[in-house]
């Protein structure tokens, strides 16, 4: 994939072989962004296609010709390969670079296509301040405002600060040439002291895009497990979907609708399972020293008749942004927040509040590039948890040092 996203990147370089090239018709130009489009999200099928349509509406577009060449090649179709690289010798007498492109495609040969791979380790050490996400206070209040009583909390829910070893891994493969591709995740986390909040999660899903003329979809299904203190605690399922609609986005802005449907069993609570839908919207922008990303979703979950709050509902914020520091260090910026708003009170009798929660949390990263595949990472995170129920209410800090693995 990389070597073919490098004879793209030559191509491109080197466009356009002709003059009538730089003035195409709008629903060509329209067509041909299309295909690159198609390029970048992998679905060569869908970039053929395009292409060959380009093709037709002009046929003295060498770049189109150049990169279908490359992508029947890359899907081993070497007949109809080789026809396309002497159409491009005939016609337009590409200069040196391009014929030295063509020379060590075909000397490399078209094979039948292969399902690419990727995969990523990450090991770290950390500290966490809070481990088990202890009260903010050493009591906590029962009633209604006016009518409180205040009690104290035991020593088992206040903060406990402990040190842990963490573990992610990620392998992502290709299962169709137009861009199906399945992945594994799993993380790992296991506290020196505190055995009792280990936890650990796999995710295993399919992700799959269509077009649909401009309007590019991209469709997730997954399933998940978590662990909490060497017990099977949760089980996930959702569904997500996202949408780029054909805008006129400003240079190096993206857009995005994302809608998802999830549901939640816990395999250790009882009526604490739930259905939840969410709808975002994430833009992104990139320059040539940074990128970033704002995301904000409305948020709905329906739960068991008898959790305690019953229903919620919610918005979320997420603002992130990398940028390119002196040498080769770079430093990730985040912040979210989270509310959830729930539909009555929590426990009517023993705590009459409707429950409000509210959670932001601060990320810093610095990242620096140790060789071509390994990289090493310094985290600090910061959550404040705020809520009307105080005995729910708590902050917790961490700090973590990465090695991080990239093939």
């Amino acid at each position: 994939m990389r070597q073919w996203l490098s004879w793209l990147a030559t191509a491109l370089l080197l466009a356009p072989l002709s003059a009538r090239a730089e003035e195409l018709p709008d629903p060509t130009a329209a067509l041909y962004r299309e295909a690159l489009q198609s390029i970048a999200e992998g679905r060569k099928t869908d970039a053929s296609e395009a292409l060959s349509r380009v093709i037709d509406l002009e046929p003295l577009h060498a770049g189109a010709w150049l990169e279908l060449a490359l992508i029947q090649c890359s899907l081993g179709h070497a007949v109809e390969a080789e026809r396309l690289f002497l159409a491009i010798e005939q016609r337009f007498a590409p200069p040196p670079g391009i014929l030295e492109l063509i020379n060590r495609t075909r000397a490399q040969g078209c094979n039948n296509w292969q399902a690419h791979s990727t995969s990523a380790l990450t090991l770290g050490r950390g500290a966490d301040q809070n481990v088990n996400q202890g009260a903010s206070t050493s009591s906590y209040l029962i009633g209604l405002p006016g009518s409180q009583i205040e009690l104290p909390l035991s020593a088992d829910f206040l903060p406990k600060h402990d040190q842990y070893s963490a573990f992610s891994g990620e392998y992502l493969r290709d299962l169709t040439p137009n861009g199906t591709l399945a992945f594994v995740q799993a993380q790992l986390r296991r506290n020196d002291h505190l055995r009792q909040y280990d936890s650990a999660s796999l995710f295993s899903g399919v992700e799959t895009p269509w077009q649909f003329g401009r309007w590019a979809l991209r469709g997730t299904a997954m399933m998940g497990w978590i662990s909490l203190g060497n017990q099977y605690y949760q089980r996930q399922t959702q569904l997500q979907a996202r949408l780029g609609p054909p805008l006129p986005w400003p240079s190096g802005v993206q857009f995005h609708l994302m809608a998802g449907l999830s549901k939640v069993d816990y395999l250790t609570l009882d009526h604490f399972n739930t259905h939840s839908g969410e709808l975002r919207a994430q833009f992104n922008y990139r320059t040539q020293q940074g990128s970033g990303s704002l995301v904000y979703g409305l948020l709905n979950e329906r739960a068991h008749a008898l959790r305690p709050g019953g229903d919620r509902h919610g918005d979320l914020l997420n603002l992130t942004w990398r940028q390119q520091l002196g040498g080769e260090i770079s430093a990730d910026l985040g912040f979210s927040r989270q509310h959830w708003r729930s539909a009555s009170a929590y426990a009517p009798g023993l705590i009459d509040l409707v429950r409000q929660q509210r959670t932001d949390v601060w990320r810093t990263s610095f990242s620096y590039p140790l060789s071509k595949t390994q990289t090493l990472q310094l985290e600090l995170r910061q959550t404040r948890n705020q809520e009307n129920i105080s005995i729910f209410q708590y902050n917790s800090r961490q700090l973590q040092l990465n090695w991080q693995w990239q093939d």
